[in-house]
């Protein structure tokens, strides 16, 4: 009988364990999902740094360009954590890296668009208009067969050697938090040309887990 009962017990916490093991894998891709923004912000806001320091003059080459940091005097002042240089969602930590151009900003840009009403967020300086028109000027002239294409079709993948003004994930997995009304990874596109806030966790999701972003990335939760 001893024995018998212990079974039970056994067989009750073992559909006890399968019942709690999504929720489970739920929180943990959604806290990934929540520091994979957050370090992207932050590339952005080193971005921003860079490209400002330069006055426009050029854009980096390399998560690495960020990392070495800015000349300050006989100093270097650091603009990027090594920690917030990894993709915590691609298999080999590395950003992909989104060239300043209209076919790789245009699909983020119509989101954050259509996120913020019909407009998009000003620029954080002046350094930066010249790619912002380049991006209005491919929203106003995107053709039917444009807006067919999936994304991801397009998406060619940038880790070093190339220009660019944004870094976005490899992962092309769906998400559980909405990233300016995105749900897909790889979609997610983090510059210094859109600002604004954009987080969102879906209807009937834990809150909780949101509560835990660092204020410094400049993310808001609905």
């Amino acid at each position: 009988m001893t024995l018998i009962a212990v079974m039970a017990v056994m067989a009750i916490f073992a559909v006890a364990l399968l019942a709690v093991a999504p929720t489970i894998a739920t929180e943990v891709q959604r806290e990934r999902e929540l520091e994979a923004i957050a370090r992207g912000e932050e590339v952005a806001e080193a971005i921003r740094q860079y490209v400002e320091f330069y006055r426009g003059a050029k854009l980096p080459t390399s998560i690495d360009d960020l990392l070495e940091g800015l000349p300050e005097g006989t100093r270097t002042r650091q603009i990027l954590r090594p920690s917030a240089a990894i993709d915590p969602l691609s298999k080999d930590g590395k950003w992909r890296l989104v060239q300043a151009d209209g076919k790789s900003l245009a699909p983020f840009a119509k989101a954050v668009q259509a996120y913020n009403g019909g407009l998009l967020p000003s620029n954080p300086s002046q350094v930066f208009d010249r790619w912002a028109i380049v991006i209005v000027n491919s929203l106003n002239t995107e053709t039917e067969a444009d807006k067919a294409t999936p994304v991801d079709e397009e998406l060619e993948v940038l880790t070093e050697n190339t220009p660019f003004i944004g870094v976005a994930s490899q992962d092309r997995g769906k998400s559980i938090v909405a990233y300016y009304g995105l749900e897909n990874h790889s979609r997610w596109i983090f510059t210094p040309l859109f600002r604004g806030t954009g987080v969102s966790v879906q209807p009937g999701r834990n809150m909780n887990a949101a509560a835990n972003v660092r204020p410094a990335t400049n993310i808001a939760i609905d």
